[in-house]
């Protein structure tokens, strides 16, 4: 196990493998590292160094009462990169993590950027709002806080049919289901609540125009969760070196459902 302390106390949980150009990944909500092992393992086999950590209030990271907004995110990724004095990174993040990694790009800048991915990724805003029509309602993120008051463990394994598209004939194992609830419950209750409001209301729209690097958007066309039109279509149009990769019949845990074509598709992208 490896770890670091942030400037505000935190001890963050990080797995770092391989060697070669580093590739920084960041999870989606409400997992840890572990979603990115198949992709790691990959990288890492094919000459890149592949590192992963788990947020704070998530995975093996400490569980701070405070912390869980994009703004302190970012930092706690600055600060990461700072530790292991990581330069010409590629950052990719995953849902949420989409969007620590792009507020670190407008809080940071890109001198130690060489790329960036998105896939699934909440940028550059989720929820509707007036100027923003296409969002879910935020009726949608209050019933998600609720379910997870009222009984988090059944919330979360009921959420795994929607987030790998099982409802709609997706396959997936019964591990994987497994798996996933258990990475998902490692985490606070606090931390699991009140990143639902930073990933729903955070509007990235003015970081869009800070990215100055080659950025791959990964979306697919099922996503229940985070749906492309209000999101990754989007952010293709306002990030001004993106590339948009549509996966077709795609649900949002594309990643496991996906796998090989995910693995494939940010090999050659970091390949460039």
């Amino acid at each position: 196990m490896t770890r670091f302390t942030t400037s505000d106390g935190v001890g963050l949980h990080y797995k770092d493998w391989g060697k070669g150009q580093p590739v920084l990944f960041s999870h989606g909500w409400p997992l840890s590292a572990d979603m990115w092992d198949g992709q790691m393992l990959h990288l890492a086999e094919n000459g890149f160094r592949a590192i992963a950590f788990d947020r704070r209030g998530f995975g093996r990271s400490d569980q701070p009462w405070q912390g869980h907004d994009y703004d302190r995110l970012a930092d706690d990724i600055a600060e990461l990169i700072a530790h292991l004095d990581l330069r010409d990174v590629i950052l990719v993040g995953f849902s949420m993590g989409g969007g620590d990694v792009t507020r670190y790009i407008a809080r940071h800048g890109s001198e130690r950027v060489a790329r960036l991915a998105l896939l699934g990724a909440v940028t550059p805003l989720f929820m509707k709002t007036d100027d923003h029509p296409v969002g879910p309602e935020k009726s949608v993120f209050d019933g998600i806080r609720a379910g997870l008051r009222a009984d988090r463990a059944q919330f979360l394994k009921d959420f795994s049919q929607v987030f790998y598209g099982i409802n709609h004939g997706a396959q997936v194992s019964d591990g994987v289901l497994e798996q996933t609830l258990q990475i998902a419950l490692q985490g606070s209750l606090k931390a699991t609540i009140d990143c639902v409001t930073a990933f729903s209301e955070t509007d990235f729209r003015p970081d869009m125009a800070k990215i100055d690097v080659p950025t791959l958007i990964i979306h697919g066309d099922d996503d229940q969760v985070v749906p492309l039109e209000a999101t990754g279509a989007l952010a293709a149009k306002m990030i001004p070196q993106a590339t948009l990769t549509i996966y077709e019949g795609a649900p949002h845990g594309f990643v496991v459902t996906h796998a090989d074509r995910v693995n494939a598709d940010l090999l050659a992208f970091a390949r460039g």
